[in-house]
């Protein structure tokens, strides 16, 4: 298990898991119009899965994946954060329905 987990090869197969549970979300919105919609998780599964690359190259040493994951991690953050500041500043200034 040792040499699994030195080898970067257990974070390969979480980063698999997780890129079919992101595909499996989009697949099932696609085909029944229901669930989550993919903008409300692709920005915070991006983040997580440059996480997942930044600890890949922690483990095995290659230190330019550390810098790369962290970088597009937080740039995805960002981008989350900022989607959702301006989603809920729009609905601050719609005016409210009829009868409400």
């Amino acid at each position: 298990m040792l040499q699994w987990y030195a080898s970067g090869a257990l974070v390969d197969i979480i980063i698999g898991f997780t890129v079919l549970e992101l595909l499996a979300l989009w697949l099932y919105h696609r085909l029944t119009g229901r669930g989550l919609v993919p903008a409300d998780y692709l920005l915070n599964g991006l983040a997580g899965l440059s996480l997942m690359v930044a600890l890949r190259g922690a483990i095995t040493l290659e230190w330019i994946w550390v810098g790369l994951g962290l970088v597009a991690s937080g740039a995805a953050h960002f981008s989350d954060l900022w989607r959702r500041a301006r989603h809920r500043a729009m609905q601050a200034q719609a005016p409210a329905a009829p009868g409400r």
